[in-house]
């Protein structure tokens, strides 16, 4: 990492985001710390862009948001983050995408992850960089501080090393799995996958708690009121000190206070799993967040569990073999095709008629894949066999 007064850490900013808007790419990496945390924090964000002055043709920057004595101006890589012109090239993404959309209030478009388009490319969909850039670039690179504290600060030259390193191949390793898509024909279809990627985020809200909490079910209109809004209290609280949502409250405490209701602090250590500093220090808090819900509108409660038809489960194991199937000729992980949730819910619902919109397998490249087969096997139009070298044979019946 260069030293350099606050205006060329500016500058410097300015010239990436040139860079990348010039060539039409950008690779990113990000280094947080999001133990004990309400969110995590953006240690490090690691920038390679195309360059011809440099040696080999990439650029590499390793920016610190934590040195106060060298500010950090992220919006002209803002700004290339959002360009649609712009490929942004990460590596297991998501957890990047939104921690920069949220610290550098950007949108991030035209993602192309690495390890999303090797799962086209029958390496897995969970290959991790260092394995996928030895594979792929014949590349070594350096490991070690994988667990590092990014937050303390003065880094050493190893740590700014090694997070240099997640970056500097980015590029490179990019255009040789879009080359080796092209190839075979799968490009768009890993486009379209990382488009997932884009929609990423780490926001917080009491509205998602809510509704993640376990046993809803089993609460009634009043105790569903009252779960809501302790979701609100311990949100703002844990937002306020900085701390993870559970180390106040842990969600099935919280649906107990829900269920209880304690009036009193006596009330409140009959509940198993509330922390004693919680219990000692947020006792008015919890008990006012309790009785503020008298009146409040019930929530509503989470839908009906879907009842499976017993018949149903043959022909779900029919829709897997089908998918394994095509997945040993496509080289595609047959985890990123389709869950075997995702399968049960394909049968159930086109065997009851439903139009299933929000099944990903019967959309897009999935659908190209296999969808449509498994769409029609439900539906008994399309006919599996085994020759008699032991390989599935599918064909049609309609």
């Amino acid at each position: 990492m260069n030293d350099g007064s606050p205006e060329q850490k500016a500058v410097r900013t300015d010239e990436l985001a040139r860079l990348a808007s010039e060539h039409g790419r950008l690779a990113i990496d990000t280094e947080f710390v999001s133990e004990r945390r309400y969110q995590a924090l953006l240690c490090l964000a690691q920038v390679a862009v195309p360059d011809p002055r440099e040696p080999s043709g990439v650029r590499t920057e390793v920016l610190d948001p934590l040195d106060d004595s060298h500010p950090l101006d992220p919006a002209p890589l803002a700004r290339a983050l959002a360009d649609p012109a712009v490929e942004i090239v990460v590596h297991s993404g998501r957890q990047d995408v939104a921690i920069l959309r949220r610290t550098w209030q950007s949108e991030i478009t035209k993602v192309f992850d690495t390890q999303v388009a090797a799962g086209f490319l029958g390496m897995g969909n969970q290959e991790g960089y260092e394995s996928l850039t030895r594979r792929v670039l014949g590349v070594q690179l350096r490991g070690g501080e994988g667990f590092t504290r990014w937050d303390k600060r003065p880094l050493t030259e190893r740590q700014l090393s090694y997070a240099a390193d997640d970056a500097r191949c980015l590029l490179t390793l990019g255009e040789a799995i879009t080359r080796e898509l092209e190839e075979v024909g799968r490009l768009e279809w890993a486009r379209e996958e990382c488009r997932q990627v884009e929609e990423s985020n780490d926001e917080r809200s009491p509205e998602r708690a809510y509704d993640r909490l376990p046993n809803l079910r089993r609460l009634d209109g009043r105790q569903r009121a009252v779960a809501r809004r302790l979701c609100e209290w311990r949100e703002a609280a844990a937002r306020e000190i900085d701390r993870p949502p559970s180390s106040l409250v842990p969600d099935q405490t919280l649906v107990q206070l829900a269920r209880r209701q304690p009036k009193d602090k006596e009330g409140l250590e009959q509940i198993r799993g509330l922390p004693q500093q919680t219990l000692h220090r947020r006792t008015r808090e919890l008990l006012d967040a309790i009785a503020s819900s008298e009146g409040d509108e019930p929530p509503p409660g989470p839908p009906p569990a879907l009842q499976r038809d017993a018949a149903e489960a043959p022909v779900v194991s029919l829709a897997q073999a089908l998918v394994r199937h095509r997945s040993r000729e496509s080289k595609i992980a047959t985890e990123l095709i389709a869950t075997q949730s995702e399968l049960t819910a394909v049968v159930g619902t086109v065997r009851r008629g439903d139009e299933p919109d929000d099944i990903r397998v019967l959309h897009g490249w999935r659908r190209e894949l296999v969808g449509d087969e498994l769409r029609a096997l439900v539906q008994g139009k399309l006919a599996m066999s085994v020759g008699p070298d032991g390989s599935l044979h599918v064909e049609r019946t309609d």
